[in-house]
Formats: structure tokens, sequence, C-alpha cells
């Protein structure tokens, strides 16, 4: 009784606070489609992401940026107004892109940037003007009275000038201010009304929680023109980057938070700077938020540019891996990174001759060309995405240490997943399903009723006999219900 009590206030908290992604049923997981275009967004979520499996897709900000010269990817963090204009397409591009998503069960979530506005003067992306040196935005418009003093971040142990003072230059809104908190709301809500699902809110570290409680509690509910039911809220997940005298539980009452040290931990783990078989208590026991307030991922735009332990596409084979734990493990939200390739720090986003953006070509692998590496369309990452649909509803149950850098376990009799980080598997484990044969999603999967990867053979006691080599292109073997043959 005390456990049903439990439970059923968590998911009122859950629903109450922000904290539902709002997914349509038996989807999960966000992918960050990063520098694409709306029109490719709507395709994507028809052709590919609905069909998949894919709960959602986090898009880069879609107001008005400044423009920078050479076009780098932080220009759209870069506001000079609310207008949605900007290289992805304009509000007519937009409303396309959630009406298609929404319909394919795809929903959207939008990068707000709400901290601040641009750091340079000239002309955004709808055409208007943004002058930093005078705190200047007339097509909001803000002037110099609503930001706060002009003053840099040199201490991150004071709160104060955290929050109050100017990131990397970006002129920092005063959001205590009624007219600043008017013109965010009446941007957000415009976006609902457009249908979207929820917001990633960059920088939220820089703002006050009180401030973005005020901010958020004023949000409609979702449009239920779109799919949604009546009453839901939109979904919150802020970036605060850990460090200094920021407290990120401040954050989590009125949404959720992204974990930045999850993806940390893992890509430690799956480098092997750890060892695998501590993730057996893998969760708050490891310096984690709770788990229905974090939304997980391995990398993002960020990271995989600045800092050097965290693993990304460049390193494939523990990538995968990571991913993997994480789309198998129930703790949190899950988030893919769909990048394209870049250089160095400052690599724009593939374009043309005019700095226009451009699409993705895809080959018959589902693999994608013309610089994106698409890693959501890689097959050991979306079929994971399948994976975690299916065990939902499930706990990680029969944990198996095989060896430092070898685990095993079950999603209650939904699915089994085995992990080999080093060395040789060659031995019968326990993966909790019933007698049969099944298709290993990770080397192939499930057509026509036979497995173009490996096979394993399942017997009544729920045992199978795995052999995973070292040497093998992926770690990861992972079999649920859904990849039974005929």
């Amino acid at each position: 009784m005390d456990y049903f009590f439990w439970f059923l206030m968590f998911l009122m908290g859950f629903v109450s606070c922000q904290k539902n992604p709002n997914f349509s049923e038996n989807r999960s997981t966000i992918v960050h489609l990063f520098e694409w275009k709306w029109r490719d967004i709507a395709q994507e979520c028809e052709n590919f992401l609905g069909k998949h499996g894919y709960g959602g897709v986090q898009i880069s900000p879609p107001n008005e940026n400044l423009i920078v010269s050479n076009r780098p990817w932080y220009e759209r963090y870069q506001p000079v107004s609310y207008v949605l204009t900007t290289r992805s397409g304009n509000e007519n591009d937009f409303q396309d892109m959630t009406t298609r998503c929404n319909k394919a069960g795809v929903r959207i979530y939008v990068d707000a940037v709400i901290n601040h506005m641009a750091a340079g003067n000239g002309k955004g992306t709808a055409g208007n003007i943004g002058e930093a040196s005078k705190s200047n935005f007339p097509a909001v418009p803000y002037s110099a009275d609503n930001f706060h003093r002009a003053c840099s971040i040199n201490n991150y142990d004071d709160p104060n000038e955290v929050r109050n003072c100017e990131l990397v230059g970006l002129k920092d809104l005063d959001q205590k201010q009624e007219y600043v908190r008017e013109k965010i709301v009446d941007f957000m809500n415009h976006l609902i009304d457009l249908g979207v699902a929820g917001f990633r809110i960059d920088a939220a570290k820089h703002m006050n929680p009180e401030d973005l409680r005020i901010i958020f509690g004023r949000l409609k509910n979702l449009s239920t023109e779109y799919g949604f039911s009546d009453g839901a809220r939109p979904f919150i997940y802020q970036e605060i980057v850990p460090g200094g005298a920021t407290d990120r539980n401040e954050y989590t009452s009125f949404g959720t938070v992204l974990e930045f040290k999850y993806g940390t931990h893992l890509s430690r783990v799956f480098k092997k700077g750890d060892k695998l078989k501590y993730l057996a208590n893998w969760g708050p026991e490891w310096g984690l938020l709770n788990g229905y307030d974090a939304v997980t991922f391995i990398d993002n735009h960020d990271t995989q540019r600045y800092e050097k332990d965290i693993l990304t596409y460049k390193n494939s084979k523990p990538y995968k891996m990571a991913v993997a734990f994480m789309l198998a493990h129930p703790y949190g939200t899950g988030r893919i990174m769909s990048s394209y390739d870049f250089f160095d720090r400052e690599t724009a986003p593939p374009h043309d001759s005019a700095s226009n953006l451009i699409s993705a070509g895809f080959r018959s692998d589902n693999t994608c060309t013309n610089g994106f590496i698409c890693e959501h369309r890689w097959r050991q990452i979306y079929n994971m995405v399948k994976f975690r649909n299916v065990v939902t509803g499930t706990g990680v149950d029969n944990w198996q240490t095989l060896g430092d850098q070898q685990v095993a376990f079950c999603r209650g009799n939904k699915g089994a997943i085995i992990f080999n980080n080093e060395g040789r598997i060659d031995r019968e484990i326990n993966v909790c399903l019933p007698e049969g044969e099944y298709c290993d999603i990770i080397s192939g999967d499930l057509m026509n009723g036979q497995c173009i990867g490996k096979t394993i053979k399942v017997h009544q006691n729920g045992r199978a006999h795995v052999v995973l080599n070292d040497n093998e292109s992926d770690g990861v073997i992972a079999i649920h219900v859904k990849a039974k043959k005929n």
C-alpha cells in the first residue's frame, strides 16, 4: 500500500511540475537534430523517426539571431528578436514541421534562448537590427533598461554574479522585470500555439530559479489541436552545467534538468577509465539527480566540442556502447545527439556558397551524407530506441557481473542486454526471456521473420549461450520480445 501511494504521488508530481515529455504512446527518446532545416525535420519525422519509435526532436533555436562572420553554429544563440525566421526556415515552415511531426507521433522541443540577447552589433536573420553596444533590440523591443548592468562572470562561486552578469559578453536580460517576463512568456506561448511539446532552456544556470518558476507557471497548456491531452503542460528541461555555487536542485521543483554528469561518468567507464561492473548501482548513488528530474545524454553540441573526455561519434564503438547503456537503462529521459561533422570548435554547419543550410543526404543503409553524421540513423542506436520502447514499464533485473568490463542485465521478461568492454564472453547468461530464437538488434535486425545478424537461442530456463569477442565491431548484444523469430 505504501509503495502504491508514493508511486501515485510521483506520477502527480511528474505531471504538475512539467516533467512529462508528452510522448505519444509507445514512444520514448528525444533526438537533437542539430542545425537541421524545419522542412527536413518534417520529412525526417514522417520518413524515419516515426517509423523507428523516436518520441521527439529537439530543434535549434527558432527565433531571429545575429548574422555572425563565417556563420558558426553558435550564432543561433545570439538572439536579435523573437521573430521566427532563421536559416532553418520561417514561421510557416515551423508550423508545417510541428503539424507533420505531431501527426507522425513525434514531438517538437524548442531550444529556447531566454537568458540573453546578442553580444554584437549587426543585422539579424529576419533583417532586424541588434545593437549590443547600446543594449538596443528594437524588434522586441528591449532597451538598456531591460538588462542587468554590464559585468563579466569571473567568479562561478558567486551565484549573484553567475545569474546577473554577462556570459561571454551576451547581453543579460533582467527576468525580474515584469516587462521582460511578458516578452519571454509571449514568445514561448506563441510556440505552444504552433504545436510544440516543450522547451530546452538554454543557460538556465544563469537565471534565477524563482524567475523561471514564475515564467514557466504562466505558460499555456499544450494545444489539443496537435493531439496533446487536455491540460497537458509543456515539458521543461534546463541546461545547468555543473560547477560553482549554483545548486541544480533549486531548479527541479518546476522542471527537469539536463544531467551532465551522466555523459561524463559513462564516457569514463566505456573509455575503460572505470570498471563496467560498478554500474550495478547506476543512478543517484553515482551523484546523479533522481531519474524523474533528469534528461540524460552522452554528448551534446557543446560538450562534443569543448570536453576532450566526452565520447562522441569520433570514437564510434565505445560511443555506441555508452548510448546503448543509456537506452537500455530506465534512468531518466534519454536524448540522442545527431551531429554534423566538425573539425574544430568553429566548424560551421553544412552550407552552400551563399551560407544557406543544406540538407542531409541518405545512403541505402540509412546513414547520412553531405557532412551530416546522423547518429540517430545508426542501426545500433535506432534499434536501441525501439528496445527502450519495448521494455517500458520494467526495471533492471538480474544484473550479472561477468567480469570487470563485462556485464549483462534484463528488463523484466521483455528484453536483455550484454556488454563486453574488454576480453571475450563465451558462456551461458540468464536473459529472462521466453524460450525461442531472437535476433540480436545490434548486429542486425529481424526481417521477414529471420535474423540478418546474430541469432540468440533462449532455452526453457531463460538462459542463452552468448559469444561476444573483443575484436567485434560492436561490444553489445541486445534482444527483446519483438525481435523473436517466427
